[in-house]
């Protein structure tokens, strides 16, 4: 094991500032991704959200900054107040509707079909919006070795995960609305933006001051655990569209108990080559079937040939075996 000393890795700052911050949000994705356990998202097309707020998010977010802090800081000269205004207002407001931009265009997306894909794809933004604005605070603000370790850690626990939340939320929201057949989908998706806004403007305003910032790290946590117990709540959901679903299609009830349960993922119940297939076919028909009901009428052409074709490979399947 080789150790490096103070100064050493005080001559690398970038590299570890590099890898501090990607290597907590890669394992945060990977993590995510897998608490999706009944319908995993497209791995590619996740990557593709963490890239985009790893990028194209963090530049129109820099690039919104600029042009609204520009306004107000000629007309407020306090640098402090310039500063809690930035972070408070303008940050929140500005940062969340870049991430969420992409949201909006992957919800017409097959593939987006229930609240939980909403969180994890809007997760997967968040963390790669965290991803880039901590190395470019770890690059920043990290002068010696307690202070750049005490920001890593600040941040990779608590500051990058709020960009996650805040975004998962407004994922969600978009899911209720798109899943929804009422006049208030526009309310529903402003609502999601308007609170992962708040979300967002209250972490940064509570780790502004320094009486506050204990406080402030409380109720984070508090957020990450609801998080997390929500997001666990949405997939066991996943369970129950699959079992309603799967009721009426010609499976055995033994079949449907195991595709709606954690067995699924077990070895014997089934021939090895056979499961993955089924998981596949049955999964998605129960998903798709659940999206007729809720779709937009120019949808419902498009749904219904999948339950057509989904339905065919599973009896296929079941005279087959």
């Amino acid at each position: 094991m080789i150790l490096l000393t103070t100064e050493e890795i005080e001559n690398m700052p970038i590299l570890f500032s590099l890898l501090a911050a990607i290597i907590p949000m890669v394992l945060y994705l990977i993590i995510l991704w897998r608490m999706d356990k009944y319908e995993k998202e497209p791995i590619i097309l996740l990557i593709k959200h963490f890239f985009w707020g790893a990028f194209g998010a963090v530049f129109l977010g820099i690039l919104g900054s600029l042009i609204l802090t520009y306004p107000i800081n000629s007309i407020i000269y306090d640098a402090r107040v310039q500063g809690l205004i930035a972070a408070i207002i303008v940050a929140p407001f500005v940062e969340e509707i870049t991430k969420g931009i992409y949201l909006v265009k992957t919800v017409k997306n097959k593939n987006f079909d229930n609240i939980t894909d909403g969180i994890i794809y809007g997760g997967a933004i968040g963390l790669g919006f965290g991803m880039t604005e901590n190395f470019l605070y770890f690059i920043a603000f990290g002068t010696d070795i307690e202070s750049w370790m005490s920001i890593v850690l600040i941040r990779s626990i608590f500051s990058a995960v709020m960009h996650c939340i805040s975004t998962a939320i407004f994922g969600a929201f978009l899911s209720l609305a798109k899943f929804r057949r009422n006049r208030f989908k526009g309310l529903i998706i402003f609502s999601g933006l308007f609170i992962s806004m708040i979300l967002h403007s209250a972490w940064n305003a509570s780790v502004s001051f320094p009486t506050s910032y204990f406080w402030g790290l409380l109720v984070m946590l508090f957020i990450i655990i609801s998080f997390l117990l929500i997001l666990k709540l949405f997939v066991n959901q996943e369970l129950r569209v699959i079992r309603d679903g799967l009721s009426d299609e010609g499976l055995s009830s033994n079949y449907i108990n195991i595709l709606s349960s954690n067995k699924r993922f077990t070895y014997g119940w089934i021939e090895e080559d056979l499961r993955k297939e089924l998981i596949d076919i049955a999964t998605k028909l129960a998903f798709r079937k659940n999206q007729l009901k809720n779709c937009h009428d120019n949808l419902t052409e498009e749904y219904s040939k999948d339950i057509v074709n989904l339905r065919s490979r599973l009896r296929k399947f079941i005279e087959n075996n």
